[in-house]
């Protein structure tokens, strides 16, 4: 194994970094696109027979992949959906459950004043302006369609009014969450949709090939029914004919330690990921060989919410993103200080905390945690694992951390003044109109280290869900939406942006992969 080159203990280290950079830089330009996306894209030979024939084949379930099927079977079209792990649902469904939107009935309940254009420039500043503006503008502006889909069409439950979220890099509250603070009150109601359609979902299915024919048209997939993750060579070989197209829609690749470095050498086997384990990069990568264009695959967020004492997405981030970040305070242990606005977008956030080399605390107290979301009793749980630590006084809070007190009870006097004022002085951080000062015992506390969160990067789309290949043509036949696709959150990816990015453009694909 390398040298830990990004740890919470070491912090990035140069023998570390030159190792791991040393040994993938050759295979970041095979695998990252630069010679897997030629114009003579490589494309397997047709096979003789057909195994199985159907209008849209699906790959990937999903809020983008199931999306796209029930769209595509509403088209008229036959469809099937085909997963790679044991249960449908991907990284969605174990996702945190807050989208984005604008106009929605929560911030008309508020009386909050927002635009389309309002979150288009939310979303562009935090992608340090790579975005591409038009997929962006439409996730910004179908947001408040896409939110209707979800509660009208599908029967999506959602909180209330007083739920409504103001998350980090948003100008105001626009982000809403379900019922059950989960993606799994999507997911759910989409899969009870395509039961209900007649669309069959099949788990346990990796896709091996994407066929083209003579033409360049997308004509079919060789798949392994039967697989079992993570042993590509299990299942049986089967071929599928997609009579009008493919949806791609797999997601991510923050799982694939392999291709993932070739992009970001510093992310090795030893930093964590909040995704499931399916999520992988082999279906982009077919994408790539058929001649799919890469967009921005280097460009890999880390979840500044996370904490190292609990594996994968936990519990953690419910009370990191309401108590600390909108209630509470981020402090660097070493000094007792805060170091960056707890607001500031997850780039600008991850970055500071790994600039200290170690683990934040975020500190909130008896008013802060009531705004706790997550499912019910997940501060308990919490609790329960020793992820939050509860303290009567802040005296045992700084011990248990081993933290300066005298500094962090400053800090919080500082920001106690900055409640009152409404006005962050240090860090220009939004005061939420409903802050109180952290005066009220008893006082919680967490470790936050960021984790693997979410890949930016993908193939090049337009704005008909269509893959486009390197010389900027559409590759006929072939969609992709969600995770997989390029260029809507350039360098950064706003929190609760991803729901609606999946859904938005995973309805397009499957209208017009369905109505071809």
């Amino acid at each position: 194994m390398a040298e830990n080159t990004f740890s919470e203990n070491k912090g990035v280290t140069r023998r570390g970094f030159l190792k791991t950079t040393g040994t993938v830089a050759i295979a970041g330009v095979a695998s990252g696109g630069l010679l897997a996306g030629v114009p003579r894209a490589f494309s397997a030979e047709l096979p003789q027979e057909w195994n199985e024939e159907i209008d849209v084949a699906v790959v990937g379930s999903g809020f983008a992949g199931l999306a796209a099927a029930i769209e595509a079977k509403n088209a008229g079209a036959s469809v099937k959906v085909y997963e790679k792990m044991r249960v449908a649902g991907g990284n969605s469904i174990i996702n945190g459950g807050v989208m984005a939107v604008v106009g929605s009935d929560m911030q008309e309940a508020k009386g909050i004043q927002d635009s389309p254009d309002l979150m288009l420039q939310d979303m562009m500043k935090a992608g340090l302006y790579l975005n591409y503006p038009e997929l962006a503008r439409m996730v910004a502006y179908q947001s408040k369609d896409a939110y209707n889909w979800c509660k009208e069409y599908l029967g999506v439950g959602f909180g209330s009014a007083a739920q409504l979220l103001h998350m980090g890099g948003h100008t105001v509250a626009r982000s809403c969450p379900t019922s059950n603070y989960s993606g799994s009150a999507i997911v759910n109601k989409e899969l009870a949709k395509l039961k209900e359609l007649g669309v069959p979902v099949v788990t346990q299915v990796y896709l091996e090939k994407i066929f083209k024919d003579k033409d360049g048209r997308v004509a079919g997939i060789q798949i392994r029914e039967g697989y079992r993750f993570p042993d590509e060579k299990s299942g049986t070989i089967k071929t599928v004919r997609t009579k009008k197209g493919l949806v791609m829609a797999t997601g991510g690749f923050s799982r694939d330690v392999r291709y993932r470095m070739t992009q970001d050498p510093k992310l090795i086997d030893t930093v964590n990921s909040t995704n499931q384990p399916g999520a992988t990069a082999e279906g982009l990568l077919e994408m790539f060989k058929i001649g799919g264009n890469p967009v921005q695959p280097s460009w890999i967020q880390l979840g500044p919410w996370a904490s190292p004492d609990e594996k994968g997405f936990g519990l953690g981030p419910h009370f990191a993103t309401g108590p600390v970040f909108s209630y509470g305070v981020m402090v660097d242990p070493a000094t007792g200080k805060r170091f960056i606005s707890e607001l500031a977008d997850r780039k600008i956030r991850a970055d500071a905390i790994i600039r200290t080399g170690h683990a934040a605390i975020g500190i909130s107290d008896s008013e802060g945690v009531k705004s706790m979301g997550g499912p019910p009793g997940a501060l308990q749980k919490l609790l329960e694992r020793s992820v939050v630590k509860k303290f009567d006084a802040l005296d045992g809070l700084c011990e248990s951390y081993n933290m300066p007190c005298d500094a962090v009870k400053k800090t919080i006097e500082d920001y106690n003044s900055y409640v009152k004022a409404g006005t962050d002085k240090e860090f220009n951080r939004f005061i939420q109109p409903d802050a109180k000062p952290m005066t009220n015992p008893p006082f919680y506390a967490i470790r936050l280290w960021p984790k693997v969160h979410h890949t930016m990067g993908g193939v090049q789309i337009n704005d008909k869900g269509e893959v486009i290949d390197v010389e900027g043509n559409s590759i006929k036949g072939l969609y992709a939406a969600g995770e997989v696709a390029g260029g809507v959150h350039g360098a950064v990816r706003l929190g609760s942006c991803a729901v609606v990015d999946c859904l938005v453009f995973g309805r397009i694909a499957g209208k017009n992969a369905g109505a071809l």
